[in-house]
């Protein structure tokens, strides 16, 4: 795993790159679920916005430590 990339010059640790990726794919998932009349079958909102965040920040992650090598070695 890259420990460090490389944004607009600017050296990032990989988990907050992952991690603002990540939180943006929840919020637009949230943004695409509140269109449904979902609200009133949760008990905790809050709790799916936090399942959601860490559930695409692995994605991403697990995505980023199989795809990336072959990106950067070639």
């Amino acid at each position: 795993m890259i420990d460090e990339l490389d944004v607009f010059g600017t050296y990032m640790p990989a988990a907050l790159v992952w991690a603002i990726i990540g939180g943006i794919l929840a919020y637009i998932t949230r943004l695409a679920l509140q269109r449904l009349p979902l609200e009133r079958f949760l008990w905790q909102t809050g709790l799916l916005d936090l399942a959601l965040f860490f559930l695409f920040w692995w994605g991403v992650s697990a995505l980023a430590d199989i795809l990336l090598p072959f990106v950067v070695a070639h």
